[in-house]
């Protein structure tokens, strides 16, 4: 029987790298893709050594407006059928928005919600004429209201929770399956990137490995989203939905911490 592929962006580090590790222990073949390569390569080989299983390694910038296409042309060349997508790569920005680079807002929107949708539409189709997969889309605690000083990482992933809901309902009874993973601060590299750990909000970290273990177990029952974690669930669902213009209000008074320190978008 032909070894499951994996497709996973972001698989440098951190949530990405979890995914890597975990399924290739439970078999699957991989495609692992980031900008950085070294990283990559290094954990391929660990696993090929661990698992026996098959790892290809494409260096891609999520960025670039044909990246999908690209990724696309260049898993056709390797022969790779992809059977779970898990589109993890993303990235965030915090602090007043006029302050914020307009270049790196750009960027985020561009691997957080284009990408992963482009890559989703590259290769839906090829599960269903193949009876069957999975995708995965990385969004966030974040998406399940506005937050004031995180304007666009919170209204990309609020994208990404709805259009994995919306395709989750669409395809749960043709053999697909999709879920948001909706984790809220994990101990990875994001806080690195966005310059602060006073982006976590709440404080309180999970790690990569827990966040993984929930979203595969989530996604073998189909239930189309999972928020790891009792106190990101009890927040992400217990919080209320209206009034919205109250509940952005409120958002400014939780997340203005941010504000102590430089705004990102020169990182």
């Amino acid at each position: 029987m032909a070894r499951l592929t994996a497709l996973i962006t972001g698989a440098s580090s951190g949530i990405g790298a979890a995914f890597a590790r975990r399924l290739a222990a439970e078999g699957y073949d991989l495609v692992l893709t980031a900008r950085s390569m070294a990283p990559m390569e290094q954990l391929a080989e660990q696993l090929r050594q661990a698992h026996g299983v098959r790892v290809e390694v494409l260096g891609q910038d999520l960025v670039q407006p044909d990246a999908a296409r690209q990724l696309t042309r260049e898993l056709d060349e390797r022969g790779l059928t992809v059977d779970l997508l898990v589109n993890n790569a993303g990235f965030g920005t915090c602090g007043r928005f006029e302050e914020i680079s307009a270049e790196r807002d750009h960027d985020q929107v561009m691997v957080n919600v284009v990408a992963l949708t482009d890559l989703t539409h590259a290769l839906v189709p090829r599960m269903l004429s193949r009876g069957g997969g999975a995708v995965v889309n990385v969004a966030s605690t974040a998406g399940f209201q506005p937050a004031a000083y995180f304007a666009v990482y919170s209204a990309a992933k609020a994208y990404v929770l709805n259009f994995s809901l919306a395709l989750w309902s669409e395809y749960r009874d043709r053999g697909i399956k999709v879920l948001a993973l909706c984790p809220g601060p994990v101990e990875t590299q994001f806080f690195e990137v966005i310059g602060t750990r006073k982006a976590a909000v709440n404080g309180r970290m999970v790690t990569p490995d827990l966040v993984v273990d929930k979203a595969l177990k989530a996604l073998k029952r189909n239930r189309g989203y999972v928020v790891p974690g009792l106190s990101n669930f009890a927040g992400a669902h217990l919080q209320p939905r209206r009034p919205r213009k109250l509940l952005a209000l409120v958002s400014r008074m939780v997340t203005r911490g941010v504000l102590t320190v430089p705004a990102t978008g020169q990182v």
